[in-house]
């Protein structure tokens, strides 16, 4: 088996497509979350890309995922569009809910999109930049299951809980950030664990709550914080609004319902957006924008988030990109085996 299989990003697609029409989603599911892992791919962004596809798999065949879910829209208040998402995974819930709240937005000035009943695994930037590419600005946060400790703690409350902000730029890529509320992604632990690679110190505790280099031992352990207490209160933050806000699950209220197999746990994720040309600076919004960005990346050193990942988009279509063989020979298991 080779160390590594080089794919196009049309067989990566196909290759996630039928795996997860293997196990149990329509077309519309297997499309929807295949472009999630498809748009990390391209992005660079490998703890999202197809190193997901077997959590997506066990989450299917565990039966606690329904692969052929429907998801329901409905406006429950002059600003907000409800999405229940009939226990699937998240992709197609947000794509039937983000034309009605852009459209929302834009009567409004502001509107908010409530996604309950959903499996949130993926990266949560796809479904900002979406909506910054349809000339608004969007803010979204979900939760997880419990892997965070608060600040001071040594035990798991919180979920990695990730926030992400997206801002338009007329004639431009949208300045995109994605953020976990963790020193590093769970996804980017996992990866060091599979690769053999040693943490930084202060990223994670053991099972027993000292404080580990071995990302092993942090898959088994516990998370922290990124800023001490700075970090911590906006991981309660997000918790208050993905769950409590939503009346979905806390963290800890998915950890006490579902197994931790590497697949999702059920939550909310809450998504705010504005128009940027309805708070008062109809005319000059952008312009006063981009004036702070020139400001910004003046310095140097200085760059806007996402200029990696924007640098991997324009290469990796061409190039392709490369998997472990032993995460393509499981894919293809899991398949069925072709």
């Amino acid at each position: 088996m080779a160390d590594q299989v080089h794919l196009t990003l049309e067989a990566a697609e196909a290759l996630a497509n039928g795996c997860l029409a293997a196990n149990g989603c329509d077309a519309d599911n297997a499309r929807a979350i295949t472009d999630v892992m498809i748009k990390a791919e391209r992005d660079g962004c490998t703890s999202h890309g197809l190193f997901r596809l077997p959590g997506y798999v066990s989450a299917l065949r565990s039966g606690r995922v329904d692969g052929r879910a429907d998801p329901k829209v409905e406006r429950i208040a002059p600003a907000v569009i409800r999405v229940d998402g009939r226990g699937g995974m998240a992709p197609l819930a947000l794509e039937r809910g983000r034309a009605p709240a852009v459209e929302l937005a834009r009567e409004t000035g502001i509107a908010a999109l409530s996604l309950v009943g959903i499996f949130h695994m993926a990266a949560l930037w796809p479904e900002v930049e979406a909506i910054a590419e349809e000339g608004l600005a969007a803010l979204a946060v979900t939760s997880s299951r419990e892997l965070v400790a608060p600040a001071g703690g040594r035990a798991a409350l919180f979920g990695t809980n990730p926030m992400a902000f997206a801002w338009p730029r007329p004639g431009a890529a949208p300045v995109v950030f994605d953020q976990a509320v963790s020193v590093m992604a769970r996804g980017e632990v996992m990866i060091a664990a599979r690769d053999g690679h040693d943490l930084p110190e202060g990223v994670a505790l053991d099972a027993d709550g000292h404080p580990t280099t071995d990302a092993k031992a942090a898959v088994d352990g516990v998370l922290l914080p990124f800023g001490g207490y700075k970090g911590s209160s906006i991981g309660m933050m997000i918790e208050l609004l993905a769950a409590g806000l939503l009346g979905e699950n806390f963290a800890f209220e998915t950890s006490a319902e579902f197994a931790d197999d590497g697949g999702p746990g059920r939550g909310g994720e809450l998504i705010v957006v504005m128009d940027p040309a309805r708070f008062g600076d109809a005319e000059g919004w952008a312009a006063h924008a981009e004036a702070f960005f020139e400001k910004m990346t003046a310095q140097e050193g200085v760059r806007l988030p996402g200029g990696r990942r924007l640098a991997n988009r324009r290469r990796i279509p061409a190039d392709g990109f490369t998997i472990p063989g032993s995460l393509h020979a499981e894919i293809l298991e899991l398949n069925g085996g072709g």
